[in-house]
């Protein structure tokens, strides 16, 4: 399987040559490079001691793998001691395709270091601040991944063991790329299908009562572009659990993946706030970000947008230099 039909929002593959012909303006290697990626100024051992045994306690562990102590960066989050206090209302970071919830260097892989430093430097603590890695965090298998009941439950048990530990009454949810259709669903919850893991399975009753705010980076909402030429030759870009646009008919749009259809069922189910932050010069949604007249990373019956146009914004820097932006939306309720 050629390393280009995985143009799937996969955070790590970025060399221009595999989306030439899928993408606008720009390719990845070209994208300016983060203003604030300061890895070493963030723990990369993963969770605290004190989140790592509740949630063995909770059975969250090791029953989901959210602690990700496989991976150098692979989770981030929790309170020191039981004395910590819980402030902010949590923030939930969830990362896209071939990307890792703390970012250790590599092509793509920068995971949500620039924003949880922002979201630092406004009063934030790391018991206030969760992340976890939900792939392999590798390019090479980046085509393989899909919305498997793998990854979409992970992303839920994720934000109900965040919830639930530091005992907050709404979790803010920021998602990029893939992980803005997991979340999706993960929060959506009700039943879902994954014949590879078998069949039909029971996410859970919906959480929309639990997230304050949702911002959804980059994402895939109606489709990837770069599916149009792939077709449904790779996972992430099938026809039932991929991000698989489907095609153009007298009649609209048809044959579009079966989990995507199941998200535009229903609008307003994110959170009570909900927001899109992309760009029409992302190198890897590609076509300017239209999907048969209408921009995929918008979210339907979102609250509000903040659009780029132009470098450095692309697919990366979308989320890593909109720290401010993602900090407005989350405590303001703003589009700054």
């Amino acid at each position: 399987m050629q390393l280009r039909h995985s143009l799937s929002l996969m955070g790590a593959l970025v060399l221009g040559s595999l989306v030439s012909g899928c993408g606008p303006e720009q390719d990845a290697a070209a994208e300016a490079a983060p203003v604030s990626l300061r890895q070493a100024e963030l723990s990369t051992t993963g969770v605290t001691s004190h989140f790592a045994t509740w949630l063995k306690s909770n059975g969250y562990e090791p029953a989901y793998n959210l602690v990700r102590a496989d991976l150098d960066g692979g989770s981030y989050g929790g309170k020191a001691s039981s004395s910590d206090t819980v402030v902010n209302q949590p923030v939930i970071f969830i990362h896209g395709n071939s990307d890792k919830a703390i970012g250790t260097g590599g092509l793509g892989q920068s995971g949500w270091n620039a924003s949880i430093e922002y979201f630092q430097s406004k009063g934030y603590k790391t018991s206030e601040l969760y992340a976890t890695t939900w792939g392999p965090a590798s390019a090479s298998m980046s085509a393989y991944q899909y919305h498997s009941k793998t990854n979409v439950m992970k992303v839920r048990k994720f934000i109900e063991a965040v919830k639930a530990y530091t005992g907050a009454a709404k979790v803010d949810v920021i998602a990029h790329s893939m992980g803005v259709t997991l979340a999706r669903k993960a929060i959506l919850g009700g039943y879902a299908t994954d014949a590879l893991e078998g069949g039909r399975y029971y996410i859970g009753e919906p959480l929309t009562s639990s997230v304050d705010t949702f911002v959804g980076i980059a994402g895939a909402n109606l489709g990837l572009t770069s599916c149009y030429q792939t077709g449904t030759t790779t996972y992430t870009c099938g026809n039932t659990n991929g991000l698989y646009p489907g095609y153009m008919t007298a009649f609209g749009v048809s044959g579009r993946s079966n989990y995507l259809d199941d998200l535009l069922a229903q609008k307003g189910f994110e959170g009570a706030f909900r927001y899109s932050i992309y760009s029409t010069a992302d190198e890897i949604v590609g076509y300017g970000g239209v999907v048969y007249g209408s921009y995929t990373s918008q979210i339907p019956g979102q609250t509000g947008e903040k659009r780029y146009s132009s470098a450095p914004y692309g697919h990366f820097n979308s989320k890593d230099l909109t720290g401010a932006v993602q900090w407005s939306m989350v405590n303001k309720h703003a589009v700054p």
